[in-house]
């Protein structure tokens, strides 16, 4: 018998103890060793919960009980998770967590401090698609080149609405905010912030590299309206929050922004609140993996996935996928204006002859090549946004002339940037 705690039990513990409960019979055939939950730690035992195993407000009353053998993490949060998770390692208890932030601060220490004690993490990254596996062990021969993935479901199905339906931006967040996929305070999702701590994750067993959120590029969707929506539409693209990794000689580029994807990508194809990552591996190419990013079933299913597997194998397995350090090719972290990419302007400015000039001059002195000017009419007949598109350029040159161009007199409002992603 395997005794498991689970810290944090809301929607996904209580998953995690149903599934178990339910579905016994199987994880036992598969694991080889009866599975169940015996405690549970909440934040308030003045909630019902959908659960029949006793319930404390105490973490230390699973971490510290000797007959507890795994501890599940899906508490949320960063230093607090971190502090339990630590006590449950030098407990020797095995951990398995579905917490992203917590990874994306700490993942080199808790490798560390673990040991040869497991720590299973399949659930921190794309809810039910099992990518840390497949990073791991399917791709192992491989190097990686890129990773480019939809890792959030809530900016996906409000673009999703906001291309098929025409719906304005601050509408379908508060649709979003309604059927509980955007939280009251929507930030760490339409921010780019919880994509960005799953990709960091990715980028770790990828190519051991140690970068924190405050390290890479990190932009959400909160300034995309149907104008950039319309425009992606005329030219056969879609828009995507997209979180994006390359591997470029000895340069490793990570960010995360919303991208003008072409439609024929298969990226472009993942829709609504699923998510979708490509994955290019030297010798095997492209693969993608496609399904949900949330739920409580969902991101059950990689937790249970974890906790079999630990207990299948009884040992561990590195954590981050690497038996010695990856420093032969001395990798480091690009500089977040080294990107190379094609672009896409829209800007607000006086609708009087010589405009397009002045800020085709601007963009030429940069050394940015225009590919589309369009020019749309506005409800004030003294002022017309322009829309543009650029040939390949330095992000450290775009961003040059933006704020070149902002500062002329004919120009209302912030420009508004996105990259576009041909490949």
């Amino acid at each position: 018998m395997i005794n498991v705690g689970i810290i944090g039990v809301g929607t996904v513990g209580s998953s995690v103890a149903n599934i178990l409960k339910e579905n016994r019979e199987l994880i036992t055939a598969r694991a080889g060793k009866e599975i169940r939950v015996t405690k549970g730690v909440v934040s308030s035992l003045n909630k019902k919960r959908d659960v029949d195993i006793p319930l404390s407000t105490n973490p230390d009353d699973v971490v510290n009980d000797p007959n507890i053998d795994i501890v599940v993490e899906l508490m949320g949060g960063v230093e607090k998770p971190y502090e339990i998770v630590t006590k449950a390692l030098k407990n020797g208890k095995a951990v398995v967590t579905a917490n992203k932030a917590l990874l994306a601060y700490h993942r080199y220490d808790l490798q560390q401090i673990a040991g040869d004690l497991p720590i299973g993490y399949e659930a921190s990254v794309a809810g039910g698609i099992p990518i840390i596996n497949a990073l791991k062990v399917g791709l192992s021969a491989n190097q990686i080149t890129q990773i480019k993935g939809i890792m959030n479901g809530t900016c996906n199905y409000m673009l999703t609405k906001m291309s098929d339906e025409g719906v304005a931006y601050e509408a379908i967040l508060k649709e979003a905010q309604e059927l509980g996929y955007a939280e009251a305070d929507p930030t760490f999702d339409v921010g780019g912030y919880d994509a960005a701590h799953k990709l960091l994750i990715l980028a770790s067993i990828a190519y051991g590299i140690d970068a924190k959120p405050e390290d890479i590029l990190i932009e959400g969707i909160e300034k995309i309206t149907q104008e950039d929506i319309l425009f992606a539409k005329e030219f056969g693209y879609v828009i995507k929050l997209l979180a994006i990794t390359k591997k470029i000689g000895s340069d490793i580029s990570l960010r995360v922004h919303p991208a003008l994807v072409k439609k024929s990508q298969m990226i472009a194809k993942v829709d609504g609140v699923m998510n979708g990552i490509s994955v290019v591996g030297d010798r095997v190419g492209e693969t993608l993996y496609y399904g949900p990013g949330a739920g409580g079933d969902a991101t059950a299913s990689a937790v249970i996935s974890d906790i079999i597997e630990i207990v299948r194998v009884g040992k561990s397995s590195p954590m981050l996928g690497f038996k010695k350090p990856f420093n032969s090719e001395n990798l480091r972290l690009a500089p977040k204006d080294s990107i190379e990419s094609e672009y896409y302007l829209r800007m607000q400015v006086l609708d009087k002859p010589g405009v397009l000039a002045k800020i085709a001059t601007i963009l030429g002195e940069n050394a940015i090549s225009i590919d589309i000017f369009l020019q749309r009419p506005t409800n004030d007949k003294e002022v017309a946004t322009l829309l543009c598109s650029t040939h390949k350029s330095q992000e450290r040159d775009i961003k040059k002339a933006i704020g070149e161009i902002e500062k002329l007199e004919v120009v209302r409002d912030s420009v508004v940037m996105v990259r576009i992603e041909e490949s």
